[in-house]
Formats: structure tokens, C-alpha cells, sequence
């Protein structure tokens, strides 16, 4: 870490070259020529941008078992996660080298870190809580698909087991709500000291473990327990609800930014939310300033070229085969030496606040569903999240101005959640059995609402439009002061 911190655009330039070299033979680096690239500007004059649409196809051939399509060794595994405008889910190559080099090094140097920081730190006196998803496998073939957790867990060692609660056998169930009775009864009676996993998920887990338990507090039940490591999400919204269930100033907070594609960057400080990009996982980045991003005047940059505060889309190319590929996240450099970042946002309106990466898109296509099968239709709408409350689930909150409303807004609610559910599989997880997502709540608007909205604002006409998704309930509560 201190080589890269102290040389981050020499490792980043190293890392390049021997992606391409590693790849030359592969289907896609005979067709841009990879034997030929000398230099980033080689690469970047040469490979075009990509997003899941490109790879769309070539990966389907990489599930059937094709090799060395867009990496030279065999893809075994597939990461799920919410689809596009295409595909219900889209399903990110995980190859070995990403699996070692990256994922499981992040979680290694994660480790580092925070012991680093906190010599005293008595963690590995007892288990990690770990919360992660299910396995499914892709049987024509035998390569394995699901989320990115379960793979992770599927594929460490026997002896990280060790230091690990769940079991794998636990960790690893389909069924939600089974899964969560048996993670609550398992860990009850270990020695937990660490927990890792989404806030939203998570903040369910705990407060079941409180309901078993008729504890006030986490710490009665895990009088040892010091650390949370979180990412996916957004932790903001949950803050004070964990702050109620861990009321200790001593516990630490450590946030994390993986995703499917990889690991990008995690908390080095202490009490300091801003991210260490890790510069030596087998990813070289480059970023499109969000100012031209999608418009003529788009420019890409490297690493080397960033500035402080501006918001930059990320692109990757990854020792998965991923190759100058746009994520759809948005970040903020909060540091250049070394360098730091936050995660601002994405690419697209979206919610994202429970891990359910709903986008316009799905919105769009559920919409337009549920109005054909009421038989109605929609002048404008918006939708935001309704944030959990203690044991509340939390739900998403619609506000719809019909131009011909629906005969039963009950018939069209529930066409509309089971539309979103069709379209998104991360939300139709989230849904599942109301575990974290109660059913969508939507209000019908008045005549004009969103016009006198826009005229109030100023934003009457032009390129003005209403914010269709939104992580928070800013348009939401002053729409639901207008109603």
C-alpha cells in the first residue's frame, strides 16, 4: 500500500501493461490489436468505452462456456446484480485472478488497516458476523452464478470458516427468511466482535437478533463486539437507528466501496469517511468529468489528471475481462496525495437506499405495465424511499398525476410492485416476504401538482424536468406540502 500511495501513476501505468499483455491473445485483444499498445494513449485511441450492453452478448457466450473471449483464462463464476434496459440482471465475469488479486487482497488489506489503526483492537478474539447473499447455479454448464457475497464465501478457504459466523452451509441459503431465523440463532451464541454486510440488510438482522434476544442493546448480546464494516449503500440514513441499537462512542464505523465489477477503495482512518482508492487490484481507472458526461465535448482522463471536489463517472478495465467499462457510479475526490475519494452518486437517477438499484428505466417499463393493464394514464410522477424506522420496514413512496386515473388505486399498486419486481431482481429480493421492503405506498396527485411545482421552482419550460427517482425525500415532502 505505501508503494502505490507514494507511486500511484507508475503501479496504475505497471498494472495496465500487463492487463494487455495478459490479454493480446484473447478474442477482444485480437480485434483492438492489445500486441500493438504500447502506452495509455495506445489504449485509450484504440478501446472504445463499453457498458453492459457491449458485453451483453459476449458474456452470455463466456456462461455457455467459451473461453478466452475477453479474458484468457476459463470464467467459473458470474456475480447477479440488477439489470439494464435489456436483461433483468446482468451477470458481471468473476475470474480467478479478480477473485484472489482483488476481492479477497481487499478484505486482507481491509484487515490491515484497521488493526493498523487500532493496536488495542481485540477482534480476532472472537467471529466476524458476515451477511451475504445466496448461490444459484447456471446447470447447462456448471458455471455458478449469484451474488457477489456468495461467491466469496463459496470460494475461501475451509479455515476462514473459522473466524466466521454464519456457517457456510447457513450463509449460503436460498430462502430469506429461513436463512434469517438460522443466522439468529447461530450467532446468538458465538462471540461476535465484527459485523460486515449492507446497512439495510444488516439493520434487519439486528433488530431480529434484539426481538429473539429481548435485549435493548447489541452490546448485551456481543459484549465484545467493535467494528462494522458497511458498503453498497448509503449509510447515512441508518445512522442513527444503529447508533440506538450500538449506543457506544467507541465502536467503529468502516465504510467500503466493492462492487460485482471489484474492489475499489475503503476507509484507511479512523472517524474518517473518506475512501483510499486501491490502486494495485488488478483495475486501472479512468474517470469522465459528470460536467460533458454523455455529451459531445466528453472527455476521459486517467488517474493522474483528477482534480479535487469535481464529480467523475468511473470507468475500469479489470483482470476480469473488463475493458474500459462504465461502472455508473459517480465519485468526488476528497484527496489526490493520497488519493481519497467519496461516492456521490450514479449515472442515472435512481434509488438505491436499501440495496434494490431501482432506475428510471425500470421504473419506466413497470409504469407503463401497470397503466396498460388498468387501463389508465400518467401525466408525471416521482418516487423517493421511505427510510426504516426502528422496526419499520422501510418501502418506496410514489406521488402519480393521472390524466385517466385507474378504477382501483389498490389494483394498480400492487401491478405496479409486482411490474418493478418483473423488471428488477435486486428488488424483487428486497421484497421478498416484506423482509426489507414493504409494498410501494402512492399518492395521487392533484391536476398540475408538478407544473406549479416546476413554476414555484423557477424550472417552467426548457430542459427543466421533474426528478423521477431520487435517494432522498426532499421532492417528495415539498410535493406532499403542495397536494
Amino acid at each position: 500500500m505505501e508503494l502505490f500511495i507514494k507511486y500511484p501513476n507508475e503501479v496504475q501505468e505497471e498494472l495496465l501493461k500487463e492487463l494487455i499483455n495478459k490479454a493480446r491473445n484473447t478474442e477482444i485483444g485480437r480485434k483492438f490489436n492489445f500486441s500493438e499498445i504500447k502506452n495509455y494513449r495506445d489504449f485509450a485511441s484504440r478501446v472504445p468505452l463499453h457498458c453492459y450492453e457491449n458485453y451483453y452478448e459476449a458474456i452470455e457466450r463466456s456462461r455457455q462456456g467459451e473461453t478466452n473471449i475477453f479474458w484468457p483464462t476459463p470464467i467459473k463464476w458470474f456475480a447477479k446484480s440488477s439489470g439494464t434496459t435489456n436483461a433483468k440482471s446482468k451477470f458481471i465475469p468473476v475470474s480467478e485472478d479478480s477473485l484472489e488479486d482483488c476481492h479477497y487482497a481487499a478484505g486482507k488489506d481491509l484487515l490491515c488497516m484497521y488493526l493498523n489503526n487500532n493496536p488495542e483492537s481485540q477482534m480476532f478474539t472472537g467471529k466476524s458476523l458476515r451477511l451475504g447473499g445466496s448461490k444459484e447455479i447456471y446447470r447447462e454448464n456448471g458455471t455458478s452464478f449469484g451474488d457477489l457475497s456468495a461467491i466469496l464465501i463459496d470460494n475461501m478457504p475451509f479455515w476462514a470458516e473459522f473466524s466466521s459466523t454464519p456457517s457456510n452451509e447457513v450463509s449460503l441459503m436460498h430462502d430469506w427468511e429461513t436463512k434469517m431465523g438460522a443466522i439468529v440463532r447461530e450467532t446468538v451464541q458465538e462471540n461476535v466482535t465484527s459485523l460486515a454486510g449492507v446497512p439495510s440488510w444488516m439493520l434487519v438482522l439486528l433488530n431480529n437478533v434484539l426481538e429473539h434476544t429481548g435485549k435493548e442493546s447489541i452490546f448485551e448480546v456481543w459484549r465484545n463486539i467493535e467494528v462494522y464494516f458497511h458498503g453498497g449503500v448509503s449509510f447515512d440514513p441508518y445512522a442513527a437507528q444503529y447508533q440506538k441499537i450500538l449506543p457506544n462512542e467507541d465502536f467503529r464505523y468502516y465504510e467500503i466501496y466493492n462492487a460485482s465489477e471489484g474492489f475499489f477503495a475503503c476507509q484507511d482512518q479512523n472517524d474518517n469517511k473518506e475512501m483510499l482508492l486501491m490502486l494495485d487490484y488488478g483495475i486501472f481507472y479512468e474517470f469522465i468529468p459528470m460536467d460533458n458526461y454523455g455529451s459531445e465535448a466528453e472527455k476521459i482522463i486517467p488517474l493522474s489528471e483528477v482534480e479535487i471536489g469535481k464529480n467523475y463517472a468511473i470507468v475500469i478495465t479489470t483482470n476480469a475481462g473488463l475493458w474500459r467499462y462504465k461502472v455508473g457510479d459517480t465519485v468526488r475526490f476528497t484527496s489526490t496525495n493520497p488519493y481519497r475519494i467519496k461516492v456521490s452518486g450514479r449515472t442515472k437517477h435512481h434509488i438505491n437506499v436499501f440495496g434494490e438499484e431501482l432506475i428510471i428505466e425500470n421504473a419506466e417499463t413497470a409504469l407503463k405495465k401497470a397503466s396498460l393493464t388498468n387501463n389508465c394514464e400518467i401525466v408525471d410522477y416521482t418516487a423517493a424511499p421511505v427510510f426504516m424506522e426502528g422496526k419499520e420496514k422501510g418501502a418506496h413512496e410514489w406521488i402519480i398525476e393521472f390524466k385517466h386515473p385507474p378504477k382501483s388505486m389498490e389494483e394498480f399498486n400492487a401491478d405496479l410492485d409486482l411490474a418493478l419486481q418483473q423488471v428488477n431482481s435486486d428488488y424483487e429480493a428486497k421484497r421478498y416476504l416484506n423482509m426489507t421492503l414493504n409494498a410501494p405506498k402512492v399518492h395521487v396527485a392533484r391536476e398540475k401538482l408538478f407544473h406549479d411545482w416546476l413554476k414555484k421552482n423557477g424550472k417552467l419550460g426548457g430542459q427543466h424536468k421533474i426528478p423521477r427517482l431520487s435517494n432522498s425525500r426532499d421532492y417528495v415532502e415539498e410535493l406532499l406540502g403542495m397536494m
